[in-house]
């Protein structure tokens, strides 16, 4: 499963399009808010292969939605369990998250979102990339491309 901070429909239509055709048969979980994604979050992490953050987000029917960082804090402070992406083009706050997750023990990678395709190129090479680890480590375990 992969676990997902967005609140851009288009690009989470595009990042929806990337994880299927790397992972079939595996679910995408989405939130807008880092409220929501922080009181929600511990009942998926069992699941998760992924977790993909941005830090910029709109309010929704003007109710604050956090921030990337909001749910940086809250996984510093869990036991990693999977690698996560930093997708934000807050450079600054981005860094922050970064450093937060390093502190957590955490695996993490960050993709700059720069021109039209970085969410098939960039981030979905870092997709591939774990996603090929995550075969390797899970070899005598059950496989990627079952959904259980």
């Amino acid at each position: 499963m992969l676990l997902m901070l967005e609140d851009n429909a288009e690009r989470v239509a595009r990042f929806t399009a990337v994880w299927n055709a790397l992972a079939p048969g595996h679910h995408l979980r989405v939130w807008r808010t880092a409220v929501d994604m922080v009181r929600e979050i511990a009942f998926d992490l069992p699941a998760a292969l992924l977790i993909s953050l941005d830090h910029d987000l709109e309010s929704v029917d003007g109710i604050e939605p956090g921030d990337g960082m909001d749910v940086t804090r809250c996984l510093a402070a869990l036991s990693p369990c999977c690698p996560v992406i930093v997708h934000t083009s807050n450079g600054d706050r981005g860094s922050l998250m970064m450093g937060e997750l390093e502190l957590g023990g955490w695996k993490r990678h960050r993709v700059y979102p720069i021109g039209e395709d970085w969410i098939e190129m960039d981030w979905g090479r870092i997709v591939k990339r774990v996603l090929y680890q995550s075969r390797i480590k899970s070899a005598n375990g059950p496989s990627l491309r079952s959904p259980h």
